[in-house]
């Protein structure tokens, strides 16, 4: 028993000794060794099993993927004197773990680092170009009234000649070369949001509101003129359409009248005396009515046909 205790110990020591003379490397992370607190030759961004002196050199990992930064928004005025709220992210990664390690060691102090260059890039370009140049990425011709933080109104070019996703690239490329002395990578940045300033999104709102008002109005007049312009030509063509119908009516009855008296003529022709009867039936028929009293004598040719029925007052009543 005294014999084994010894050996026990031994063989402890031995699995401590090569247990921490072990390490291994994931394929997402690289390693900085460290002696006493100070870095030991270069990175080592290998996968797979690796040594180290035991107890005296600590293993350091680092990230390999790429990793997020997300700013806080600022206010940023842009060179019309438009105040905006602008949001920006990145995104990086660790290229030389141990400058990395020497510079800054840890996320936190990454982040802050990040948060100084990027913002300042930011701004510089910002206030450099004029909000469409911002916020716009095409150059489609239009009209834009910007509202600066005095409340006026000024115009600006409707032209962009760099554009929201050049400015987010000018902004990589001043910051990237500040990253680097650090030890990262900067692989890209995007805008994520504008917005104006709230002393200015009311006026904003007011003269959109303005805007679309007297656009409306304008289609509404258009609209009217349209309709009084169809509602003419209605008129117009109605008139042509009641004219010809006129025509065509006064044609057709100047040729019934014309056949009427032709059949008339032809009547009166074959049985003049039949022709006068009945002319006068309808005399008789069109003559006033029973309130009215007429008096004839029995010598008017419109007696004639009646002087077969005489009321003993040689008056003749209808």
């Amino acid at each position: 028993m005294k014999g084994t205790f010894p050996l026990g110990v031994i063989l402890v020591v031995i699995v401590l000794v090569l247990s921490g003379s072990v390490y291994t490397i994931d394929e997402t992370e690289q390693v900085v060794i460290t002696q006493f607190g100070k870095p030991v030759g270069g990175p080592i961004p290998s996968a797979g099993l690796h040594f180290k002196l035991p107890l005296i050199q600590k293993v350091n990992y680092f990230n390999k993927n790429l990793l997020e930064w997300d700013g806080e928004s600022g206010q940023i005025p842009t060179l019309d004197k438009t105040y905006i709220w602008v949001d920006v992210f990145a995104r990086w990664r660790i290229k030389d773990a141990l400058k990395y390690f020497l510079a800054v060691n840890n996320e936190t102090s990454a982040h802050a680092r990040i948060d100084t260059i990027i913002n300042a890039a930011t701004r510089n370009l910002i206030q450099s170009y004029h909000l469409i140049e911002v916020i716009r990425e095409s150059n489609r011709k239009m009209e834009i009234i910007a509202t600066n933080v005095e409340g006026g109104q000024s115009p600006i070019p409707a032209d962009v000649n760099v554009g929201r996703g050049k400015m987010t690239r000018m902004i990589v490329e001043q910051a990237r070369p500040k990253l680097a002395d650090f030890g990262m990578e900067l692989v890209d940045v995007q805008i994520k949001r504008i917005n104006y300033i709230s002393d200015v999104q009311k006026k904003v709102y007011e003269r959109m509101i303005a805007e679309r008002t007297q656009i409306a109005e304008k289609f509404r007049s258009e609209g009217q003129g349209e309709s009084k312009k169809i509602e003419g030509m209605m008129v117009k063509e109605l008139k042509v359409i009641t004219a010809e119908a006129y025509r065509k009516a006064e044609e057709i009855k100047g040729k019934a009248d014309a056949e009427a008296a032709r059949i008339y003529a032809e009547a009166y022709g074959k049985d003049p005396e039949l022709y006068s009867f009945l002319i006068t039936l309808d005399i008789y028929k069109n003559m006033p009515d029973k309130e009215i009293k007429l008096l004839l004598t029995t010598e008017s040719d419109l007696f004639q046909y009646l002087k077969g029925y005489m009321p003993p007052t040689g008056r003749v009543q209808r």
